[in-house]
């Protein structure tokens, strides 16, 4: 594909969006007006997940299409390869236009597919990178095990080789999007008399596959973005394999990496907006001149902050072509901890109204963010996970002792 400048790049982008959607209106909060939600997760109705997740596949397709869909991937995958400024520049004239929602590709983009071109054979990078990034396909995680939890290390979904192919068994929970997804990327237990952080390999799984049963689950917030995914001898074969056998920790870390940076750096939909309506409720209250909220305030805005600046430096250092480092974890807990305050001053702001809707705009509509915040502080790896990744990884510290047997 020939060169092209920065400058020619943002005209052609600047054509292709306001030939293809409108512009935002000027975007001025006002109390009262408009949805008063500040929810974490995504609640829908399955017909409107379903008519949703339609509408964004349209809008993925056009713009893969016009060139802008992944502009910095390789040319041989769909990408344009150009450097990551092209990308960024794209990224902020979007910004400024009415586009789809299309949280639907998160995990697969920002999370599978950088695995597959990392770890993947070439034919599967064929097969799979173009349509993700099209949008012809969504792909989800299956990491989590119900006794495992955040220990990748302990889980037990075993994949058993036959030939060509693999026999995989098991359980996986806290699967975002399993249910509209068509392939997966799932961690499995290939030599179970190795060590725990050996002997795991990881697959490319076809979620319409005969034996993959997803089952929803219920969440506090009444509604249902998670699964639990059962596998009953599906069959894989080799070619899905990402990675060499038993290595699978490794590849493990690529994904892990991406996922952190994505909540981290409010990814998630929990950053800036929240903070700025928690910060608009204490001037509704009529208390945000008390010093002791005016404190918690400024401390929400800080760590949110934080967060987000420790996520670009993490940014930053990759596509520099440096390894992960700690950055990621560290965002990912000040953002659940900004949360986890938030949610405490929050009862003590609103008192009754955070568990009683009197039908009182931008009140009891806190009630789902604070019953979202459990869900947040798992998600990516436990608060309790990234503190010993940092603990012993980073600072050096000893190794958290075991349960004695």
């Amino acid at each position: 594909m020939a060169a092209i400048t920065l400058d020619d790049f943002r005209r052609e982008a600047q054509a292709f969006l306001e030939t293809n959607a409108k512009r935002r209106g000027e975007e001025k909060f006002v109390w009262g007006e408009g949805s008063d939600r500040v929810g974490v997760l995504e609640e829908k109705t399955p017909e409107q997940e379903k008519a949703d997740l339609a509408v964004a596949k349209q809008w993925k397709a056009k713009e893969f299409d016009a060139g802008f869909g992944w502009i910095a991937g390789p040319e041989e995958y769909g990408g344009r390869a150009l450097p990551s400024a092209y990308d960024r520049a794209y990224r902020e004239l979007a910004s400024r236009f009415a586009l789809p929602d299309t949280h639907h590709f998160g995990i697969g983009l920002g999370m599978v597919a950088p695995t597959i071109l990392a770890h993947g054979i070439p034919e599967v990078r064929e097969r799979y990178l173009r349509s993700l990034y099209r949008g012809d396909i969504v792909a989800c995680q299956l990491f989590s095990e119900p006794v495992a939890g955040s220990d990748l290390a302990g889980i037990q979904t075993r994949a058993e080789r036959d030939g060509d192919e693999w026999i995989i068994s098991g359980q996986k929970v806290w699967t975002s999007g399993a249910h509209y997804s068509d392939i997966g990327e799932i961690i499995t237990r290939t030599s179970p008399d190795k060590p725990k952080h050996k002997g795991l390999t990881m697959f490319l799984v076809d979620m319409k596959s005969p034996g993959v049963e997803v089952r929803p689950l219920r969440q506090m917030t009444g509604g249902a973005s998670f699964n639990e995914v059962f596998f009953t001898d599906v069959r894989v074969h080799d070619s899905h394999r990402l990675g060499d056998v038993d290595e699978g920790w490794t590849v493990a870390l690529t994904t892990l990496m991406n996922e952190r940076a994505a909540i981290g750096g409010g990814g998630a939909g929990v950053g800036t907006t929240s903070v700025t309506r928690f910060i608009e409720l204490a001037r509704y209250l009529g208390i945000a001149r008390d010093p002791v909220v005016r404190q918690e305030l400024a401390d929400a805005f800080v760590r949110q902050q934080v967060a987000r600046y420790t996520n670009l430096r993490a940014m930053a250092k990759l596509r520099a072509g440096q390894l992960p480092g700690p950055e990621m974890s560290i965002a990912k807990l000040a953002l659940t901890q900004n949360m986890r305050n938030m949610g405490e001053t929050l009862g003590a702001m609103l008192g009754p109204r955070l568990i009683a809707d009197t039908g009182e705009w931008g009140t009891f509509a806190w009630s789902e963010f604070v019953l979202g915040i459990p869900g947040m502080r798992i998600a990516g790896g436990t608060d309790e996970i990234m503190k010993n990744i940092v603990g012993e990884r980073v600072l050096g510290l000893p190794k958290e002792p075991g349960l004695s047997k």
